[in-house]
């Protein structure tokens, strides 16, 4: 399926639904463009299966530039409307049910910065997000956050941000944190694990429910 975003780009997306119909929608975002972040990398399949298996659909997209997606690199300011659109097509796709946003990396702190940009209130989940990049930006400050439910995990050998200041960020914020030991920033042999959490996070909604993807 495609996107459109405000600016008239088209962005290539998919959804993937559970068999027996979903109880929420939520909306993943890949990590840094420029260093091989697409929406069909592992720990971003991994999520999208958790969610799935937790009675979600999921809305995964690649930013602009990415895959078959239009446009080119904004340097993390353009992406931000990347998010805004794929939570305007879930939202519209499932007008009545609960939405969700979750962000990996880059997609983690993309999502944060529309979510303080405009306002929005989904509840959040970022794995991994950086405090700070020399391309996309910083995380926004908390107190430029509105009130939402949020989780943050991250692992004790993370190479891109230090954990105790990723607590002190998400303390800040009033947000739940979550420590995974032993893992670094791309959480290798442990993604289910990671899904898994996200999916606890925001709720089962169908726990019987056989995961399904749809394209």
């Amino acid at each position: 399926m495609r996107l459109e975003t405000a600016g008239g780009l088209t962005l290539e997306a998919r959804w993937d639904a559970p068999q027996h119909g979903p109880g929420g929608a939520v909306v993943v975002c890949h990590p840094h463009p420029l260093h091989g972040g697409t929406m069909q990398v592992p720990l971003i399949r991994a999520l999208t299966a958790s969610l799935v298996d937790a009675g979600h659909a999921v809305l995964r997209f690649n930013f602009r530039g990415v895959g078959a997606s239009d446009g080119v690199w904004d340097g993390g300011v353009g992406e931000i409307d990347d998010v805004a659109a794929a939570v305007a097509a879930a939202g519209r796709t499932y007008p009545d049910l609960p939405l969700g946003l979750v962000g990996w990396s880059f997609g983690a702190m993309t999502s944060l910065r529309w979510q303080a940009r405009d306002g929005n209130t989904l509840p959040w989940a970022g794995v991994a997000p950086p405090l700070r990049l020399s391309t996309g930006g910083d995380l926004p400050e908390p107190d430029a956050l509105p009130p939402a439910r949020r989780l943050f995990i991250i692992g004790d050998r993370d190479q891109f941000t230090a954990d105790a200041d990723l607590a002190t960020y998400a303390a800040a914020a009033g947000a739940r944190f979550e420590l995974l030991r032993g893992s670094d920033h791309f959480f290798y042999f442990r993604e289910r694990r990671v899904g898994d959490l996200v999916a606890e996070f925001l709720g089962s909604s169908a726990p019987a429910a056989e995961r399904r993807l749809t394209g």
